[in-house]
């Protein structure tokens, strides 16, 4: 059958504003363009005036990250579990210009909340923490980046404080050092499940992306349970993105009046797919 010139405009104007959805819900590939020295105008507070497609980086009410409140605990709705199907994966790890990141390359990780597949798309990590508890700060965070079909995102927060080294983040620091700005190289074969997710109580809230073009909608679970990363990890982190601030972290943002629930997870048995 052979496809009409109307017919094949129409589909290729759908193709393009779905690649074009796409690529509005995902953090900027190039950090180079904003910074985080506060005061600059290519700093956190100017984000939205750099360009017209991160304007709700000023103007959204919905925006990450948030002092997380501890308050009475409730058990979590079984609509609200996190299960996870986390898998080895080919990866890749790029450097941004502010920020480490770790691509997963085959798109075989997710998790299920509420009935929706999210896929794990990248993790990154931020110093000092974005997230803070009761205003405290911590000295890591960690963002693992998961993504629907239909282009929602779901981001799970883990926060780390000096202590002893991370052993996840050990087995790449050699080649985290490596890495120049703009460039990628091979992570090699990685399970997400080596990523320690240690307690079962996590803050949830809806927020946004807490980087261009900080996208609203974020479904966000942070883990109340704080890791250990050391000093010398956390300096490769930042040593390694070569840029003119000694953070990578966004300001605290307005809670706006929004719900945070601080959930209990009991004890089951997690689905991890090797």
């Amino acid at each position: 059958m052979q496809i009409k010139p109307v017919a094949m405009l129409w589909i290729s104007f759908f193709l393009i504003l779905s690649i074009a959805t796409f690529i509005t819900c995902q953090e900027v590939e190039d950090e180079t363009e904003f910074n985080y020295i506060e005061g600059d105008k290519r700093g956190p507070e100017n984000w939205g005036y750099i360009k017209k497609e991160w304007a709700v980086c000023k103007t959204g009410k919905l925006q990450s990250p948030i002092d997380l409140p501890h308050k009475r605990v409730t058990l979590v709705p079984k609509s609200e579990e996190i299960i996870k199907f986390y898998r080895t994966s080919h990866t890749l790890l790029k450097n941004r210009g502010h920020d480490i990141q770790i691509e997963w390359v085959n798109k075989n990780s997710k998790i299920k909340i509420n009935g929706t597949n999210y896929i794990l798309t990248q993790s990154h990590w931020h110093s000092p923490s974005e997230h803070t508890i009761n205003g405290i700060r911590f000295d890591l965070e960690l963002h693992m980046v998961h993504q629907s079909k239909d282009n929602k995102i779901a981001v799970i927060g883990l926060l780390y404080k000096i202590g002893r080294p991370d052993p996840f983040l050990s087995k790449l620091i050699k080649k985290i050092k490596s890495i120049g700005v703009g460039e990628e190289i091979e992570g090699g074969l990685i399970n997400p499940a080596e990523i320690k997710m240690g307690g079962r109580k996590y803050y949830r809230y809806m927020g946004s992306l807490t980087t261009p073009p900080c996208t609203e909608g974020v479904l966000w679970t942070v883990n109340e349970q704080i890791g250990t990363v050391s000093k010398k990890q956390v300096k490769s982190l930042r040593d390694a993105v070569h840029d003119d601030a000694q953070t990578n972290a966004r300001p605290l943002q307005p809670r706006n009046g929004r719900k945070v629930n601080l959930y209990y997870q009991p004890i089951k048995k997690y689905t991890y797919e090797l």
